[in-house]
């Protein structure tokens, strides 16, 4: 019989900026935010790498998770992720190294290998460099070494960094990095809170082809849901219109702040503009207790995932929380 309660449970934070708010409420709401999950017995704490969209404040990422380590005390904190082809390999190491030697056990390094942003920013941050396949892989190969134990030949070394042993995530959402993680023994983390079309299939060829390594043993999948949970299924649903507002901006390339929820919004929608957003959140959870409890029962059956991610963009940051209490008590033993 599938349940919940073996199942980690975490949560990934894209840090929002509400209409009629400023930056300095999103981030003091994801401290707040923090608090309340250690409370609840998360796991982990991990904010995402994105850069000029004015309803995201989580571009400085390893500032944040500085941050919020800061304001916590056991759950771990790290990037979900930071974006590799944006930064050297040795500021990553120094930065992260910094937080680990500040926060011992309880730092994360999630590494993606897409941008994290539009074209024009992405040549403002990488300045005249051009990214290629292979440079991932190389990348988390040197990130690997100036985080090891120093090496008698090591000619630059990563200070802080070297020998904290940052644990060290890749994150995708298509087969490369499933590959990569599975190759390098390293634990795998699927976007499927924006991108679930090739959940299945990219974490069947990570499990299939890991190879153990000296950090991990046996294949570890983490999955992104969001969810919005309320008292009823009528609720989460109006609440989730603030999510389904930002999903349809994002498609038409309309990147604003998250905006209040809406009675009956999707009704008001084109039928390829629902189908779209169904798409984008495929892997969505939303309802009431029963439903959130039935909806995440089918995940967990159909992937076996061993931490599921949650990511809940609730307008009111109060019902925010609320929603955060009641999926945790579906995982409670």
């Amino acid at each position: 019989m599938t349940t919940l309660q073996e199942t980690k449970l975490s949560m990934l934070d894209l840090v929002a900026v509400r209409e009629g708010g400023t930056v300095a409420e999103a981030l003091a709401i994801a401290r707040e935010t923090a608090r309340h999950v250690e409370q609840l017995g998360f796991t982990r704490y991990w904010v995402a790498e994105h850069h000029n969209m004015p309803g995201i404040a989580s571009s400085a990422t390893a500032v944040l998770v500085g941050h919020i380590a800061g304001a916590t005390s056991r759950i771990r904190v790290g990037s979900g992720g930071i974006m590799l082809p944006n930064h050297a390999p040795l500021v990553v190491a120094e930065a992260f190294g910094t937080l680990a030697e500040l926060y011992p056990g309880r730092i994360d390094l999630g590494l993606g290998r897409a941008p994290g942003t539009d074209q024009l920013t992405m040549r403002a941050l990488r300045r005249d460099r051009v990214e290629t396949e292979a440079d991932f892989p190389r990348e988390v190969t040197e990130l690997q070494r100036l985080l090891g134990p120093r090496q008698a030949d090591q000619k630059v070394i990563a200070v802080p960094g070297s020998g904290t042993e940052v644990p060290i995530w890749l994150l995708g959402s298509s087969l490369f990095s499933a590959r990569l993680a599975a190759e390098r023994g390293l634990p795998y983390a699927f976007a499927s809170h924006f991108a679930p079309a090739m959940l299945l299939q990219a974490i069947a060829l990570y499990r299939q082809n890991f190879r153990p390594s000296a950090t991990l043993a046996q294949p570890y999948v983490m999955i992104g849901v969001p969810v919005i949970a309320a008292t009823t299924d009528d609720e989460a649903e109006y609440l989730a219109s603030s999510t389904y507002q930002r999903v349809l901006g994002i498609l038409r390339g309309d990147r604003r702040c998250l905006p209040p929820p809406v009675v009956d919004y999707l009704t008001h929608l084109q039928p390829q503009e629902r189908s779209a957003i169904g798409d984008f959140l495929g892997a969505a959870v939303i309802g009431g207790p029963d439903t959130v409890r039935e909806g995440l029962l089918g995940l967990k059956q159909v992937t076996n995932a061993d931490e599921m991610i949650l990511v809940s963009d609730v307008f009111d940051s109060a019902l925010r929380l609320r929603s955060l209490e009641i999926t945790a008590s579906l995982f409670a033993k």
